[in-house]
């Protein structure tokens, strides 16, 4: 959850938090006064990321404070800096000086808000009072607070355990969120999912105690038709090629597609983006009874084409299968698919760097432009045509777990692109949705990644502006 409010009004009993580039400290020290002068260089502070310093007045109270953004070098590698301090400031109100402007301030201030996270739904006790900071002119806090806000719904739906965020919770989140946004939600249970074509994602969740379902949420009246899918696996096991005890441990975080869409979607109804919104996610648990599905079975996807069945637990793109080409036949200007695919996209870039993948030029030279300015990293990949036969078993129109194991990130999302073929755009997005370790602005666990670019890059691409 995110603490309320984000920011305060103006306050001229604020104090003021200094915000420093290393290579501005001396210049900066040079406006104190000679008794603050020496506090600070008494302190030791050197503006580095993480440094705080608390200057007192002559009666012992804080008069301002001031916060290291580090040199240059560490400001690339660290995103984020002012958050590493919030949770060390004293619960007062502080306004934010600094020589920022533009994306680096929305930067230091979005991260500001971040900071206030905290997922507490199972630990007892009253957390510890935040500072808060005053709305400055120069950046658009509503914008970043809907941006933080929607952070916030991503990192409670991934961090809860698969016990309470299976299809019944994933579907109750997204029934909340249309309620408070006037949206409308269809859901297809159960056995109805063969009733409506949508027999891989029966397949897959059949073998669970909860019912797999298609959630589908749809929001706005006018303007261009935009679908987000997400994949919503809240927990995998494997199926019967059962993962090893380690693998299995972060898998409630396999639904981080469906909390990342389900995130972004609120970021849009809440700005009134002038669009049809559609959301889909197949909810589903992939888990092992005598109703799992098994190597060597041959299915039929909704659009008709059949996929041999290599690795149970390749099952992400086969739920996600149905779902986009029940997408594709409304022939939207954009489909963005988001999923926590494949171990393959860790290996190439980390947990820090999700690859996308997309046709269409324009699309991907906004969301270049997008992640580098909301510091929201991304790494385009080919749709690779050459790799195409890889995916073609044989026996059977296509294979959902490719031998070899090379390309295995550009083969997933292959065997995706062949369930969209009637719409212009289509980006997907093979993410971790996982912090592995803390860092200011993103405590160890659910993380959101590719919405914040997303939410600038969309407008350009859909003309909305």
């Amino acid at each position: 959850m995110l603490p309320e409010p984000d920011f305060v009004a103006d306050d001229p009993s604020a104090i003021v938090l200094h915000a420093l580039r290393a290579e501005d400290l001396n210049a900066w020290q040079g406006t104190l006064s000679e008794t603050a002068r020496e506090w600070v260089r008494n302190s030791g502070f050197a503006a580095k990321v993480g440094e705080l310093v608390l200057v007192p007045d002559t009666s012992g109270r804080l008069s301002m404070a001031a916060a290291g953004l580090g040199d240059a070098k560490a400001r690339r590698r660290t995103r984020f800096a002012l958050a590493a301090v919030r949770n060390r400031l004293p619960a007062l109100r502080f306004r934010l000086e600094c020589d920022l402007d533009g994306a680096d301030l929305a930067e230091q201030v979005l991260g500001w808000l971040l900071a206030g996270y905290r997922f507490d739904r199972y630990r007892k006790g009253d957390a510890r009072p935040l500072a808060h900071l005053i709305a400055t002119k120069s950046v658009d806090s509503t914008r970043l607070a809907i941006t933080a806000r929607a952070e916030a719904l991503t990192r409670d739906l991934i961090n809860t355990p698969a016990a309470d965020m299976g299809p019944d919770e994933l579907e109750a989140a997204i029934r909340d969120l249309a309620e408070a946004h006037g949206a409308r939600v269809t859901v297809t249970t159960g056995d109805a999912l063969l009733d409506a074509n949508l027999p891989l994602i029966h397949t897959v969740g059949r073998a669970a105690a909860r019912a797999p379902r298609l959630l589908d949420l749809r929001w706005g009246e006018a303007g261009p038709r935009l679908t987000l899918v997400g994949k919503g696996v809240c927990f995998d096991t494997g199926g019967l090629n059962l993962k090893p005890g380690g693998s299995m441990g972060l898998m409630k975080k396999d639904m981080g597609g469906a909390a990342t869409v389900l995130g972004l979607a609120q970021a849009i109804m809440a700005l009134g983006w002038k669009v049809r919104l559609r959301v889909l996610i197949p909810a589903v648990e992939n888990a092992v009874s005598g109703a799992a599905f098994r190597p060597g079975d041959i299915l039929t996807a909704r659009n008709g084409l059949t996929v041999e069945v290599n690795n149970t637990d390749a099952e992400g793109r086969l739920v996600l299968a149905d779902a986009l080409a029940l997408a594709d036949e409304e022939a939207p200007e954009a489909v963005i698919c988001m999923a926590t695919l494949t171990g393959a996209a860790r290996v190439a870039l980390g947990p820090d760097v999700p690859p996308f993948y997309t046709d269409d030029t324009p699309l991907a030279a906004a969301l270049t432009t997008a992640a580098a300015a909301e510091r929201d990293p991304l790494w385009r990949m080919p749709f690779h045509d050459p790799y195409e036969p890889m995916i073609e078993p044989g026996i059977a129109d296509l294979d959902n777990a490719p031998a070899g194991g090379m390309a295995g990130s550009i083969t997933a999302a292959l065997f995706l692109r062949r369930f969209v073929r009637q719409t212009r755009r289509f980006a997907h997005f093979d993410i971790y949705g996982w912090q592995p370790k803390a860092a200011p602005g993103r405590p160890k666990g659910g993380v959101g990644q590719g919405a914040r670019a997303l939410l600038t890059a969309l407008p350009h691409a859909l003309d909305l502006e």
